[in-house]
């Protein structure tokens, strides 16, 4: 007889897999099997590469958004596993869920999370290790609240010292923010370039740097060229390198 599959997937057997350049999948919610993944072609978006688009651009500078960092990681991929009317099945089982909270939970995955008001609408969340951010899935309840946690995303992980940010799928709303394709070994050339560095970058130590630059910076107001917000900093440092 084999083994039962425990419910939850151990924390290292998840990093293995992303570590060697496949992640599980599930048929739909209610579903406790799941198979692996390992796409031909990888979605990733150059972090020098990022379409700032300048209605974007004008979004992140009125701050329309609170954004926060692993505030409620549970939150957001529940949200992400809600059907859409794209989308009215989801690959995220109650399985995965757990998991990645499990994951989550070992500080290897982590979410960014738009407030409006109190009320979270909209967010992206992914598994992080060595210098690479696997992004698994993003959600929006408010218009551009999932393209704002992207370009937050995107600022942070240029802070922070990573080199890969896996989208895993090619859409056309990543395509729109300079998501591009590139081949299984071509993939596997950019992760394990983005391991070869043995001190892992940090995510949620990048976002708290940044509010207090902000902060830093709204004490400065007066003086010229200080940006005195968080979304100011974020499109600032996007335009720069768009």
């Amino acid at each position: 007889m084999h083994a039962p599959i425990p419910f939850v997937l151990p924390a290292e057997l998840l990093l293995l897999a992303y570590r060697s350049g496949v992640f599980p999948m599930s048929d739909g919610r209610e579903d406790h099997e799941l198979f692996w993944v390992e796409p031909r072609e990888r979605a990733v978006i150059p972090l020098d590469h990022f379409r700032l688009s300048r209605s974007l651009a004008k979004v992140l500078r009125q701050d329309r958004f609170t954004v926060t960092c692993n505030q409620d990681f549970p939150a957001v991929i529940r949200a992400c596993a809600q059907p859409r009317p794209d989308h009215p099945d989801t690959w995220i089982s109650q399985r995965i869920e757990a998991s990645y909270i499990q994951l989550h939970e070992t500080g290897h995955a982590h979410s960014l999370e738009c407030w409006q008001d109190g009320a979270l609408v909209g967010g992206l969340y992914g598994v992080s290790f060595d210098r690479v951010f696997c992004g698994e899935s993003m959600f929006s309840n408010a218009t551009d609240a999932s393209k704002v946690a992207m370009a937050w995303l995107v600022a942070l992980m240029r802070l922070a010292g990573y080199r890969l940010l896996d989208c895993q799928f090619l859409t056309g709303h990543l395509a729109s923010l300079g998501a591009r394709t590139v081949t299984r070994d071509e993939y596997l050339e950019l992760l394990t370039d983005a391991c070869a560095d043995h001190f892992p970058a940090d995510l949620p130590a990048a976002h708290r740097a940044l509010l207090e630059l902000a902060r830093s910076g709204q004490e400065r107001s007066g003086q010229e060229g200080v940006s005195s917000s968080p979304g100011k900093l974020i499109a600032q440092s996007l335009t720069q390198t768009s």
